[in-house]
């Protein structure tokens, strides 16, 4: 984590505040205190947008999930496999 040693305050009017907000919401930033520190030392935010990057994180979460799905289904049958297994080799010794 980064060190700060020397604290600014600034003091907004509630108006202020909210465009800061809304200024925020569009860049996609959550915290106040880099979004202000990247304003004041650059004057602007870069916004990568890589829309072809959230198609394949969006397909890879989808993927995982299915994958997660056929993973318990798999694990149910195998247990009902094993019981049946053990069952009939108990049958083969009893007979």
């Amino acid at each position: 984590m980064k060190e700060y040693s020397k604290g600014i305050y600034v003091k907004f009017k509630p108006e202020e505040v909210e465009i800061l907000h809304d200024r925020m919401k569009e860049a996609g930033v959550q915290n106040m205190s880099a979004y202000i520190r990247k304003m004041a030392i650059n004057g602007y935010v870069i916004i990568p947008e890589w829309p072809d990057l959230n198609r394949v994180i969006s397909l890879h979460a989808r993927i995982s999930n299915n994958l997660n799905q056929y993973a318990k289904d798999r694990q149910g049958v195998l247990k009902v496999y094993l019981k049946e297994s053990k069952k009939q080799k108990c049958k083969l010794i009893i007979s």
